[in-house]
């Protein structure tokens, strides 16, 4: 499953992305995501780290982060400490 939902984000970053994409090629100069990295690589570096679940739940809290009261600014996928049934769960 987590290598079905990074292959639709790498889908969404080469076509409809404006950071990353075709769209972002034309209509050069636009930059719309205030976070860096953009939501959707965030989105990718957590599930390709911590699986389907836990990654699925840091990129929603990601994408609900971002709007006008939000600064923006770096903020990279931090390293959690997982346990027992987390650990287990990430690996699906």
């Amino acid at each position: 499953m987590k290598y079905i939902l990074m292959f639709f984000i790498k889908i969404y970053q080469k076509t409809l992305s404006l950071d990353h994409g075709l769209l972002g090629k034309l209509l050069p100069g636009v930059r719309v995501c205030i976070y860096h990295p953009s939501c959707s690589e965030y989105g990718y570096q957590s599930i390709k780290r911590y699986g389907t679940f836990i990654g699925g739940y840091l990129t929603a809290k990601r994408i609900i982060s971002c709007g006008p009261w939000s600064a923006g600014g770096y903020d990279p996928v931090k390293d959690l400490k997982l346990s027992g049934f987390s650990e287990l769960v990430t690996k699906i």
